[in-house]
């Protein structure tokens, strides 16, 4: 591991302190990439023990707040819910540098960042 990776304990630790901060979700996924803002309530886990299919992911993340997705340079939309869910696996590795989580999985990578 390098300086900047984190076990899951160390990011959940660190994210933990982002309460009530506004942050932005970047999250560039095979050709889709979004931009979501929320002010950040809280964070939960879940773990999905009986999962469907393969797009149902084993761990989730979720980042609890209002917030909006950027659909462009002039207009943005509400969340569907009052919450953003970030899909985990075993091998997701967690970074932090310069102010910035990355995450990235086998899907795609996400980067959380105070605003």
């Amino acid at each position: 591991m390098s300086m900047n990776d984190l076990t899951i304990e160390e990011f959940n630790q660190q994210l933990q302190q982002w309460h009530g901060e506004n942050i932005r979700i970047k999250k560039h996924e095979l050709r889709d990439e979004d931009t979501i803002t929320m002010n950040l309530d809280h964070i939960s886990y879940e773990t999905h023990t009986r999962r469907l299919d393969e797009y149902t992911p084993m761990h989730a993340l979720y980042l609890h707040g209002q917030g909006q997705t950027e659909t462009d340079a002039q207009s943005a939309q509400p969340l569907p819910s009052a919450y953003y869910e970030i899909p985990l696996e075993d091998t997701t590795r967690y970074q932090f540098l310069n102010d910035r989580f990355t995450l990235e999985t086998a899907r795609g990578t996400y980067t959380i960042e105070k605003e």
